[in-house]
């Protein structure tokens, strides 16, 4: 009996010991960049685009080859993005309709 409650005591100290790494750190949560630092998904380079965090070569490729945008929703409704790097990628861009 000794033997069991103390292997399920070790059992469960294993289980939980990730856990508190968690409880530590918290969730990691990205800071939302100013619209005057978010890129513009009308007028800026692969290059540029590239440096949004979450971006690959293909999705700046695609968000170039399929301008302009009214919004930057719209790389969701036109089907230039999947909902998923929609979600990546949100915080970081802006769709400005003229040169600035």
């Amino acid at each position: 009996m000794l033997r069991r409650t103390v292997l399920t005591a070790l059992v469960t100290a294993i289980l939980c010991v990730p856990l508190l790494g968690l409880a530590q750190n918290g969730p990691k949560i990205h800071e939302v960049p100013p619209p005057e630092e978010r890129v513009d998904i009308n007028h800026a380079t692969i290059d540029e685009l590239m440096k949004v965090p979450g971006m690959t070569a293909s999705w700046a490729g695609r968000i170039v080859r399929f301008r302009p945008y009214r919004t930057k929703q719209d790389l969701v409704d036109k089907g230039v993005v999947t909902g998923e790097v929609y979600e990546r990628i949100r915080d970081y861009v802006i769709a400005h309709r003229n040169k600035q």
